[in-house]
């Protein structure tokens, strides 16, 4: 039953969520009248048995405990129109009762309003189901920062009466940055271990291609997304992350490398040459044997230009270590301030290796172990650590 529940969490928060936002337009509302239906639902599922519908279920158990919480708050008659949504019968109602609508919570939280790190943190929170901490460890912050910051983007929806709608036409442009950047981290996030999330990830991104057809950005995170989850299957092995040097590539899911790079075709037919257009690039590079190392250092430098962002960098040293060796990457490896993110010392540490530098390379190792919260790469770490005492084993880039 537990597993059952997990998979319920999964499915459905993000759609039960937005319903209920749909229904009343106050999120913080809305996230604890959801918490309380899944709640109620752990009570009750071992008991009586998981409903025909459990996302309707959800909905209506949500729905009606928002409900008694207007009413014990004596807010009446300010929301009577609240209490006009008719009572619904469990054991009846179905999906089709609820629209789908997480484009409307996704827009409505990258609202301009509000500041672009609280539109992703809290549609990562709201539409993802994760955690503060979850969400603080992606943005390299505290979660009592984090937590901060997700309560004040609560608040400025509510204050400023922010709606709870798709943007028109004409305003979907200036949106787009923040909607894209929200499902990309949605990806990162599930691509590190939560593969529901990965999945919910691309929906959303095949979603916003059907309702923005003739922006490339949008085809390019799709395309990016489809490539790197094709590798998913090979990513792990005896609960290990493998390297993208070392994966098995008859495990790549050769339709999503095919849907990913006609994604790809598409946002160069409309002369895109954004971010993710060039990230979902270097990704189809990525997938072809051999490997076009100069282009692939190329695109990385096209991007690091663009974007001015040291995780590019990064990235970029580890083509040039391909290319030119490790000595040249070490030069752009040092240089960049990234002190607290646990790549830039894993990949310092490859190159040291590689340059038999073994005392270095085991201090940048340990410095990355101390950085790392995921299971499967501390394992890796772990592992590179031991051969790097023995003398042996190969290293590559990251996956």
């Amino acid at each position: 039953m537990t597993a059952i529940l997990e998979q319920a969490f999964r499915e459905h928060w993000g759609r039960v969520l937005a319903a209920l936002v749909g229904l009343f337009g106050d999120v913080g509302l809305a996230e604890e009248a959801t918490q309380e239906a899944f709640a109620i639902a752990a009570e009750r599922w071992p008991r009586d048995g998981v409903p025909d519908s459990p996302r309707a279920w959800l909905v209506t158990v949500a729905r009606n405990g928002a409900i008694n919480r207007i009413r014990r708050d004596r807010t009446l008659a300010a929301k009577t129109r609240l209490l006009e949504v008719p009572e619904a019968v469990e054991d009846v109602i179905d999906d089709a009762a609820f629209a789908d609508e997480r484009l409307e919570l996704i827009f409505t939280c990258c609202h301009p309003a509000l500041a672009i790190e609280a539109q992703v943190a809290l549609t990562l929170r709201t539409l993802g189901g994760l955690q503060t901490g979850e969400i603080a460890r992606a943005f390299l912050v505290s979660e009592p920062t984090m937590a901060q910051r997700l309560v004040r983007a609560k608040r400025k929806i509510k204050a400023a009466g922010i709606p709870f709608r798709v943007p028109a036409d004409h305003l979907l442009p200036d949106r787009l940055a923040a909607v894209l950047a929200v499902v990309y981290l949605i990806f990162n996030e599930g691509y590190s271990g939560r593969g529901d999330l990965a999945e919910e990830a691309s929906r959303l991104g095949r979603a916003l291609a059907e309702l923005m057809p003739d922006e490339p950005e949008v085809h390019g995170l799709l395309a990016l997304m489809l490539l790197h989850q094709s590798r998913s299957r090979a990513r792990l092995r005896e609960g290990e992350i493998v390297l993208l040097a070392d994966q098995d590539r008859t495990l790549w899911d050769g339709e999503q490398i095919a849907a990913g790079r006609a994604s790809l075709e598409r946002a160069l037919a409309l002369h895109g040459r954004g971010p993710y257009v060039l990230q979902a690039a270097i990704a189809s590079l990525h997938a072809e044997e051999p490997r076009d190392w100069g282009q692939i250092a190329a695109l990385y430098g096209e991007l690091a230009r663009l974007t001015g962002s040291p995780v590019v960098e990064l990235n970029r040293a580890i083509a040039v270590a391909e290319q030119d060796g490790p000595e040249a990457a070490l030069e752009i490896l040092d240089g960049l301030p990234l002190e607290e993110f646990r790549y830039l010392h894993s990949a310092r540490a490859e190159m040291l290796r590689r340059l038999e530098r073994s005392g270095e390379a085991a201090a940048a190792y340990r410095r990355a172990l101390e950085l790392v919260h995921d299971g499967p790469e501390r394992r890796l770490l772990e592992r590179r650590l031991v051969e790097l005492g023995s003398g042996s084993g190969p290293a590559g880039p990251r996956p």
